[in-house]
């Protein structure tokens, strides 16, 4: 009897901490940023893009987690930065602890990432097609294995490395899966150019994904 007593009253001690944990192992480390630079592909290179997911997420609440823009960029003679090598080994999870993918293979083979899964820092979803206005062309300057165009892939890809808002083309992706035949989240087509203008009639705003890194 009094062993049964002991274990009712420590019961609770050892039940209390397991939502916290699973909570912070399902804290948001993947989002679609609300806004972009508002200079089209003009980001501020990586370093400003980069700069951009963690204010974003900092306003939402996050604080002590390291973000990468996922993006690629180009070089000449050599291989640029691939989007996938700079954002960590995973899991990440959406602002509702939805999990996007366990790791980099998953992410780029099987990615949980539609337009209900691909939210903003807020947790709001973003347009996709369909809806007024679309958004769903998000700046990737990246291959679909996530890795940067090879050398002697002359057309720019990347908005000159973002930091163009003129010239230039960029590759997006979709993340609501949805238009133009290609249904990839991060290779779909390339823009009609680099300035806000050009992203918006190619169906986008210059909005760009973000991963934590730990």
């Amino acid at each position: 009897m009094k062993l049964l007593k002991l274990a009712l009253i420590t019961l609770p001690m050892c039940t209390f901490p397991l939502p916290m944990a699973y909570a912070q192992e399902n804290s948001m480390s993947f989002f679609v940023t609300s806004v972009g630079s508002g200079k089209g592909g003009d980001l501020g290179g990586l370093e400003g893009a980069d700069a951009h997911c963690a204010k974003l997420a900092e306003a939402a609440g996050i604080n002590g987690k390291t973000w990468r823009a996922y993006l690629s960029t180009q070089e000449d003679g050599k291989r640029g930065v691939s989007a996938r090598d700079r954002i960590g080994n995973g899991p990440w999870h959406n602002a509702k602890g939805t999990l996007i993918a366990n790791d980099l293979d998953e992410l780029h083979l099987n990615p949980n990432i539609i337009k209900t899964t691909a939210l903003d820092e807020a947790g709001n979803p973003v347009n996709g097609r369909g809806d007024k206005p679309n958004r769903h062309d998000l700046l990737t300057g990246t291959m679909m294995d996530g890795t940067a165009y090879f050398p002697w892939e002359k057309e720019d890809r990347t908005c000159s490395n973002w930091t163009s808002s003129d010239e230039g083309s960029a590759t997006v992706g979709h993340h609501d899966r949805h238009g133009g035949g290609n249904t990839s989240w991060n290779a779909a087509h390339n823009s009609r150019g680099c300035s806000q203008a050009a992203l918006v009639k190619t169906g986008g705003a210059g909005l760009f994904m973000c991963f934590a890194t730990k």
